[in-house]
Parts: C-alpha cells; sequence; structure tokens
C-alpha cells in the first residue's frame, strides 16, 4: 500500500522540479542582475528551499494523518499545494518575463498565501503549524531581496 507520506512527497517533488522550467537565456539575464551588497548567502538558497520543502511536505503530513481523507483535510491539501505553486512560479515567470516587479508580487502573493495556510493549519496542529515557519521567515527575505534588485536594476523592473 502506498503511504500518505510517499505521496505528499512526490507530488513536492514533483511540484519543486517545475521551477528548474527556465530557458538558459532567461538564466542568463538573471545572473547578470545586480544583488544588494548585503545579500552574502545566495550560495545556500538552494538548501534553504531544500528545507522549506521538506518542511511544508512534512507539514502536510501531520495534517493529512489527523483527518486522513476528510473533506477538510482534501480542501488543506489544496491549500499546501496551492502555497507550492506559488513559490514554484516565482522562478520560472519571473524569469520568462524578465521582470522582477513580477517576482516580488509573486513572492508577496505567496507569503499572503502561506501565512492564511498557516494561520488555518494551526486549528488542526499546532506542529503543523510551526513546519511552516521556515517559509514565513524566508518568503518576506526573497520577496525583499527581489524588491532591493529593482532599485539596483530599474531597467528590469
Amino acid at each position: 500500500m502506498i503511504k500518505s507520506w510517499m505521496v505528499i512527497g512526490a507530488v513536492t517533488l514533483a511540484v519543486a522540479l517545475a521551477s528548474g522550467l527556465t530557458r538558459p537565456r532567461d538564466l542568463k539575464w538573471f545572473k547578470r542582475l545586480q544583488r544588494p551588497r548585503w545579500l552574502t548567502f545566495e550560495f545556500a538558497i538552494p538548501f534553504i528551499w531544500t528545507v522549506i520543502f521538506i518542511c511544508g511536505a512534512w507539514s502536510a503530513y501531520i495534517v493529512w494523518e489527523k483527518q486522513p481523507g476528510t473533506l477538510n483535510t482534501w480542501l488543506l491539501m489544496g491549500c499546501y499545494l496551492l502555497v507550492e505553486m506559488a513559490i514554484i512560479a516565482y522562478t520560472p515567470v519571473m524569469f520568462r518575463l524578465q521582470s522582477l516587479k513580477v517576482g516580488t508580487i509573486i513572492g508577496g502573493i505567496g507569503t499572503i498565501l502561506g501565512l492564511i495556510l498557516t494561520l488555518v493549519v494551526l486549528t488542526v496542529s499546532g506542529w503543523a503549524s510551526l513546519l511552516l515557519l521556515p517559509y514565513l521567515i524566508w518568503s518576506p527575505i526573497g520577496t525583499f531581496t527581489t524588491w532591493q534588485m529593482i532599485q539596483l536594476n530599474p531597467d528590469d523592473a
């Protein structure tokens, strides 16, 4: 029998892989942009996102196991998926449109959706809600960084 954590992990991985849907010229555009001087940890960003996705999947697993298969739980799984899709949309959409403003907007939407999800999940499980905190901490940092990049690269806003 397939376990719930396997399905949640597979869906999380499949959606996360979509962030790699970028063209080489779009990546080249992003690499040439100026970054804020304080952004000295850019090398760690993939690791940060890996932790965030693991925590998010673990949170979804806890929620699923509390009330497996109920309508409320399915709706929450849809909300987890929506938040992950907002997270993943950031890179390919911003790169394709070559617009830091679009990235900032997507980042802001993701932050708001993540906050709503966290508050709703809190009614189901404190631990599941706590596991969403890495995203709630990181998402505004990433969004702020993108906004700062607009100031440094106004032609790419």
